[in-house]
């Protein structure tokens, strides 16, 4: 199973994406509305992705990646830019490439 975790300010938007990841057998998107949601749901669930969307700030993103550097989590920070299910499913398989 491969667990990402949206990071999005924008609940709609954030909904979609999960809609898109959960079409997907073997993924599993999980939600987090805001930076301090994001690291409080990473200190108790391991994730293999946190997708960065609409509203989270290039300061909030350094935060999180500090934070998950701290807990030696081995989470792939990735920023979707938006766009159809074929750019984010792009990402996605991207970051799990990297692995």
């Amino acid at each position: 199973m491969t667990n990402i975790l949206i990071v999005c300010a924008n609940q709609p938007i954030a909904q979609t994406i999960a809609r898109l990841i959960e079409k997907i057998d073997n993924w599993k998107a999980a939600i987090a509305l805001s930076l301090l949601e994001a690291q409080q749901q990473c200190e108790i669930e391991v994730f293999d992705i946190a997708l960065i969307g609409a509203g989270i700030t290039d300061d909030e993103e350094q935060e999180l990646r500090l934070s998950l550097t701290k807990q030696e989590a081995k989470t792939k920070v990735v920023k979707h830019y938006g766009g159809g299910s074929g750019l984010l499913y792009a990402e996605i398989y991207q970051a799990l490439a990297k692995k």
